[in-house]
């Protein structure tokens, strides 16, 4: 499993490589406003999908099926505690199995 650290830029440079003609169409740019591009039309992709970016970026990086449950889990989790709420809270508002793993 990718590390947590580098998730959201594994699955940029994965999203990057799936479309070679958002980089055909962007190889004039420089490196920031590349980076930029492609951040835009990952988050525009995401939305697309009913997606937020960083459930879309779990997908794209994810192994395996049980490995998105497990990295899903684990954002949420890090987010509830973020928030100060217990998680059979935090679950009641965001429509979770507060069993599920």
């Amino acid at each position: 499993m990718i590390a947590k650290e580098h998730r959201q830029s594994a699955a940029l440079e994965r999203f990057a490589q799936a479309n070679p003609q958002l980089l055909e169409e962007i190889s004039g740019l420089d490196a920031r406003e590349q980076a930029q591009q492609i951040a835009w039309a990952f988050e525009d992709q995401a939305q697309s999908e009913g997606l937020e970016a960083w459930e879309y970026a779990l997908e794209l990086i994810a192994e395996s099926p049980q490995a998105l449950a497990s990295m899903r889990l684990e954002t949420h989790q890090e987010v509830a505690q973020a928030l100060g709420l217990e998680w059979e809270e935090y679950c009641v508002f965001n429509e979770l199995d507060p069993a599920a793993p």
